[in-house]
């Protein structure tokens, strides 16, 4: 549909939903969460907190802290590590990039990552107000509403082919639906709120040409325009209430050659996209699990060696083949943990895709270099018609004796139809953070993260999350 006419008969009969979303963010209440959605968010801030003081060991979440230390501006809420509290805006700002800079942080298959705008926003500027937990846990399931909504309505595919990042692009909005909940602002505000965000959407694939930070800096600076867009809302100022389905300018279109805003309101209330938020257990980028779960079982349930394998083919859909299937490039951290034919290759030769898979030195092994190299990628028709409803991934291993063995996951480990329990995402957290600040300081916030939806205050939390003091990496992340 990639002309303008057609657009405007679609956005005519969608004509406000970007106000009837905001209306469901107004109205939304604690007890409105089910408990399903509220177990997935307790989930998700542990798992962001942990991904986030990690995160907060890298380079690029140093320089983004060491920013927003420098901007400072008034003490309203904790700057994650820093001892110091910082403006809601430069908190989120370090606490988004902190999160995503690992690309450990929970996505979902709109082809987004929630937790990265949602959780530093609502805990920043839930200190700031002095919310209780439940409102904590209002304004984070509006926040993941509002995101994986707006990518749905986009279509997640679509967009991602013309080179958006849907987590800068939605992330706007996500942050605004967070911060209005918070705020308590009402329909038409939170409208407004969502217009002065949506306006403000940014961020392309462009960092996988060079392995540039841009983006690991996506969600804190989508974060930090959301913010923006709320208060400024709230003070009156403002914005486009039709931001989604305008006929001239509606983001959806303007991401997409074929937009569903249907999907925007579609079972608003009633069905739960936050329940579908999928966690990782490997190190890389969410589209490559399946392909990294499929080549550990072969390995596993047939007892191979490297020596034994002579072909290795992997079946992604098209969308993935676009993102991850470049020839893998022994140059950067972020482009091994995007490459799809590294992390199928060090899954084989380690057994893993954790931490110690992507550190500088690893990525440039000689072996698992060469290794990388002999992974074929190719469009599988079936996988490719069922994505991105299912992130299926193939893995073909041919080996010497001449046996075809093949495996495909639809469902990898972490996704909603393959959950990770609590217990794991604890676990998974204990090891992040501890690295980051020590066994003590994790465990205490891990205590405090565990009950913060019935708390009082996210004060306490705040404060230990200021206090923590980070250990930074000596890794350069960057390979020479």
């Amino acid at each position: 549909m990639d002309d303008l006419d057609s657009w405007k008969v679609l956005a005519r009969e969608h004509r406000g939903i970007t106000q009837e979303l905001a209306a469901f963010i107004a109205g939304l209440q604690a007890s409105d969460v089910t408990s399903q959605s509220r177990d997935v968010l307790s989930k998700a801030l542990i798992d962001a907190l942990g991904c986030g003081l990690y995160g907060l060991t890298t380079p690029w979440g140093r320089i983004m802290a060491d920013f927003a230390r420098e901007q400072q501006g008034p003490a309203e809420a904790a700057l994650w590590g820093g001892g110091v509290r910082v403006s809601v805006g430069n908190s989120v700002l370090s606490g988004g990039t902190a999160i995503h800079s690992f690309d450990f942080d929970d996505h979902s298959r709109a082809k987004i990552h929630p937790g990265a705008l949602v959780v530093p926003v609502a805990l920043a500027l839930g200190e700031r107000e002095r919310v209780t937990g439940n409102v904590i846990l209002a304004a984070m399931a509006a926040g993941y509403e509002t995101m994986n909504r707006v990518s749905q309505a986009a279509n997640p595919s679509r967009t991602r082919m013309r080179g958006w990042h849907l987590t800068g692009t939605t992330g706007t909005l996500a942050a605004a639906a967070t911060a209005s909940v918070i705020l308590g602002l009402d329909a038409t505000t939170t409208a407004s709120a969502l217009g002065l965000a949506g306006t403000q959407s940014a961020g392309t694939w462009a960092f996988t040409a060079d392995g540039g930070m841009s983006k690991r800096m996506h969600p804190g600076r989508s974060a930090q325009a959301g913010v923006m867009a709320a208060l400024l809302a709230q003070r009156g100022f403002e914005g486009p209430r039709y931001i989604l389905e305008a006929e001239d300018g509606g983001l959806l279109f303007g991401m997409s050659d074929t937009p569903r805003p249907a999907l925007l309101t579609e079972g608003l209330g009633t069905r739960w996209h936050t329940d579908e938020t999928c966690f990782k257990p490997h190190a890389c980028c969410g589209s490559n699990h399946a392909c990294v779960d499929a080549a550990l079982a072969l390995m596993r349930e047939h007892k191979l060696d490297l020596a034994d394998i002579d072909r290795i083919v992997a079946g992604v859909a098209r969308v993935v083949n676009t993102q991850t299937g470049f020839v893998y490039r022994a140059d950067s951290v972020l482009n091994a943990q995007m490459s799809l034919q590294y992390n199928i290759a060090v899954a084989l030769c380690d057994g893993q895709a954790y931490l110690e898979q992507f550190t500088p030195e690893r990525i440039v092994e000689k072996q698992v270099v060469a290794l990388a190299s002999r992974v074929e990628i190719e469009i599988d028709p079936a996988i490719d018609q069922a994505y991105p409803e299912i992130y299926g991934g193939k893995v073909t291993l041919v080996t010497r004796q001449g046996q075809t063995l093949v495996r495909q996951v639809d469902y990898s480990r972490g996704m909603p139809e393959n959950p990770m329990s609590h217990a794991e995402i604890e676990s998974k957290y204990l090891s992040l953070a501890t690295a980051a600040i020590g066994a003590d300081a994790a465990a205490d916030i891990l205590a405090l993260a565990n009950t913060l939806f019935d708390a009082a205050s996210v004060n306490p939390l705040a404060k230990l999350l200021a206090q923590a003091s980070v250990t930074p990496s000596t890794e350069s992340f960057v390979a020479a």
